[in-house]
């Protein structure tokens, strides 16, 4: 079976297909949304996903008439950088890219963001597929934010730029490591945290078959989580207001990735610990108490880390902080939840109010 979402656009609109197995109609689906045979194809993948999917991929496009080139990266935040970026653009070059060429970004959430800000910037725009392999992805692969990382920010350099459609094979989930699975399983839940406690209930009671990477409870999970993306960017495409609850545990877990490196901690376990110092936030602005005991409790059933490792330094996390594009004159936009399946943005939170949050996360249980 394959579940099919639109984000709503308008001439740019595109659909959003899940399924398992649905990677083998990949030459169909390209044909059927314009992508012709006549420009080169370059697949951008790392060296992980390579292993398992990138011949398969080619083999497929090669089989039905396209020319396909690709480029592997190293796997991991660190590949997200200008370096690498230049390594693909050099790529594109030699393998004749025109500006009717399409890049495919088949990995997760790094190899999204890095190969869609090649296309958002190869003469300046070109065509672009997100093939995610990896739960995370379920978000950053829908609503067209792209970018690289700066040694100072996450995400600090990029644009938007909205993909042809997203191929979303749940069968190539099968190959992750257990521990990226739950990491992933991180934006599902704050899908279900911003927009539908009946969504946030459904995760916590699903906890193990979705750890379990139970087909069917996969498959309505990931479904449910890209619709709320899809709406959410549907109304408000560029981040002027409403795409800012999307960002709720970002705030503190952007800061937590730079600051541990990009290799200590992974996205969804930053934000995971992000989303309960925002839940704290919270309950110090005067909402209900459960609004952290409840967002702690399924990050827990989830065996995501709910505080920040100690040796982490509060002076430099927030330094981090500052840096962010949600930090503004004095003032951090913070995502409050309000309730659960509610939140709101919040423009007036003081750092050192955060700071504090910080220091108790760092004492969490």
């Amino acid at each position: 079976m394959m579940r099919e979402l639109t984000v709503d656009l308008g001439s740019r609109s595109y659909p959003i297909y899940i399924g398992e197995g649905i990677l083998n109609d990949i030459a169909a689906l390209f044909q059927k949304h314009g992508i012709g045979k006549g420009s080169p194809l370059l697949v951008v993948t790392d060296e992980h996903v390579a292993a398992h999917f990138l011949d398969r991929v080619t083999g497929l496009l090669s089989a039905a008439g396209y020319s396909v080139a690709s480029h592997v990266v190293p796997a991991g935040e660190p590949s997200k950088s200008l370096a690498m970026l230049e390594q693909i653009v050099a790529t594109a070059l030699e393998a004749g890219l025109d500006r009717k060429s399409t890049i495919i970004a088949l990995g997760g959430g790094v190899v999204g963001d890095l190969a869609g800000f090649a296309a958002a910037s190869y003469m300046r725009g070109v065509r672009f597929v997100q093939i995610p392999t990896t739960i995370l992805a379920h978000d950053s692969s829908v609503g067209g934010k792209v970018a690289v990382n700066h040694p100072l920010a996450k995400n600090i350099i990029g644009a938007f730029h909205q993909p042809e459609m997203v191929l979303y094979d749940t069968a190539t989930l099968l190959t992750l490591p257990d521990r990226e699975v739950r990491a992933g399983l991180s934006e599902m839940i704050k899908h279900g945290l911003i927009w539908d406690a009946d969504f946030t209930a459904w995760c916590e009671e699903n906890a193990d078959r979705l750890v379990g990477l139970d087909p069917e409870a996969l498959q309505y999970g990931l479904y449910k989580g890209c619709s709320v993306k899809a709406a959410v960017v549907s109304q408000d495409e560029r981040e002027n207001d409403l795409r800012a609850i999307l960002n709720l545990g970002h705030t503190i877990g952007h800061a937590l990735e730079a600051v541990g490196g990009y290799n200590e901690l992974l996205h969804g376990e930053a934000i995971a610990i992000g989303m309960v110092g925002a839940a704290k936030l919270s309950v110090r602005m005067g909402n209900p108490e459960h609004i952290y005991t409840v967002t702690k409790r399924i990050f827990q059933k989830f065996g995501l880390p709910v505080s920040i490792p100690p040796h982490l330094d509060t002076d430099e996390i927030m330094r981090a902080m500052m840096h962010d594009k949600k930090f503004n004159e004095g003032q951090i936009v913070y995502i409050v939840p309000t309730e659960i399946g509610k939140v709101e943005i919040n423009k007036n939170v003081s750092a050192q109010w955060v700071r504090d949050i910080v220091d108790q996360l760092k004492r969490e249980d």
